[in-house]
């Protein structure tokens, strides 16, 4: 038998050690589940300006360095590429610092707080050649594969209608306290868009689905919530959008409805992509994760009739894993594979797979955002701007 290349070590560091900091961190931890990567990532820095989040990572014996600032991380010769998850008023001047400092980037979105910080961020990626790429993990579900390969196989025939998006409903209590995800000057203008925008928008873009026109419907159901003194502080973000868009395609236009919510009552963290056509269709969505919907006609004793038949998918995602193809997948398990995606990418080893989300996506999104926004204060069809950056 002959052994595969040793993979190249990749040294890591992270900036933010907050929630999704530390999931990243589990990720990299559980690496050997990935089968014959050509990169070993090994965490060695961690920052974040609250000495007390950094404790957690001290569990992590491969982490050498601990710092409040993210120049001191960024200045670190050992450290080949960085995760940096802050508040989105932060991303551009970090990123820029990043990518100035030569170092590899995987970004949060969106990737700058709106369309022009985007840009600022691209134009120095085009200047410095570093290599970045922008975190969306949820279409790295087996499932959402399986729709994304089914769409991209062309099974569906003309398409009728898709439809994606990404559903919270964490803001329903209006005594939630403020955060910053909920205030303008730290989450953007986009609100809902911006916090969880990419997600939805990351497969239609990645499998060419610009829209041509949009309208959009935006809500903004509590206009104000309690702050640390229990005083009520202005809510000033969208909680909900709904985008309906026309696509253009050889075959002829199709519709494309994209929605991202933080108040979808019952809906907690879930993601779906359906994508229907003349000659049949798929589904799925993350609150039933081990099924895939197609459909198709099928013989009956009356004649053929339409149907959504169900299957169940297994573990298997981008980057194939030791565990069972028969067991099922999950959060932790998608944080891994976008991963995977990210490094292989970098490597330039991830061939045909589906791939993390480019900075010219993270902009595409910020652009449907302007115009959703224009198109509900206007009430009016807008044509997104199209801009050529890499």
């Amino acid at each position: 038998m002959t052994r595969s290349a040793a993979p190249q070590e990749i040294r890591i560091g992270i900036v933010g050690a907050g929630l999704m900091g530390r999931e990243i961190a589990a990720a990299i931890q559980r690496w050997p589940a990935l089968i014959d990567h050509p990169v070993r990532p090994r965490l060695v820095a961690v920052c974040d300006i609250n000495p007390a989040a950094l404790e957690w990572f001290r569990q992590i014996d491969t982490v050498e360095h601990f710092a409040t600032a993210h120049t001191d991380l960024l200045a670190l010769e050992d450290v080949d590429a960085v995760y940096i998850a802050v508040r989105h008023d932060l991303h551009e001047h970090l990123y820029l610092d990043a990518v100035r400092a030569g170092k590899d980037l995987l970004a949060e979105k969106p990737f700058g707080i709106d369309s022009d910080a985007a840009r600022r961020i691209i134009r120095a990626i085009d200047e410095t050649g570093v290599f970045v790429r922008v975190s969306s993990e949820m279409p790295f579900f087996p499932g959402a594969q399986a729709v994304i390969e089914y769409a991209r196989s062309g099974a569906a025939g003309r398409l009728v209608q898709v439809r994606s998006g990404f559903l919270h409903s964490s803001d329903l209590d209006p005594l939630k306290p403020i955060n910053w995800k909920r205030q303008a000057r730290y989450c953007g203008a986009a609100g809902v868009m911006n916090d969880l925008g990419l997600h939805a928008w990351h497969a239609p873009l990645r499998l060419g689905w610009r829209p041509s026109r949009l309208t959009a419907q935006l809500q903004d159901l509590v206009p104000a919530r309690p702050g640390p003194d229990g005083v009520s502080v202005p809510c000033a973000t969208w909680e909900n959008a709904a985008v309906h868009a026309d696509v253009e395609t050889p075959d002829g236009p199709f519709v494309l409805d994209v929605s991202a919510s933080r108040i979808a009552p019952g809906s907690k963290n879930t993601w779906y992509l359906e994508v229907t056509g003349m000659e049949g269709g798929a589904r799925f969505t993350t609150a039933d994760p081990k099924r895939v919907e197609y459909f198709g006609t099928i013989d009956t004793p009356i004649g053929r009739e339409q149907s959504w038949q169900s299957v169940e998918v297994g573990s298997q995602s981008v980057w194939p894993t030791v565990t069972g193809g028969i067991f099922e997948s999950g959060f932790s398990d998608a944080i891994l594979q976008m991963w995977a995606a990210f490094l292989a990418e970098r490597a330039g080893a991830l061939g045909d797979r589906f791939g993390c989300a480019t900075p010219a996506e993270a902009l595409a999104c910020h652009e449907m955002a302007d115009a959703a926004a224009l198109s509900h204060a206007e009430g009016i069809r807008v044509a997104p701007a199209s801009d050529t950056a890499s």
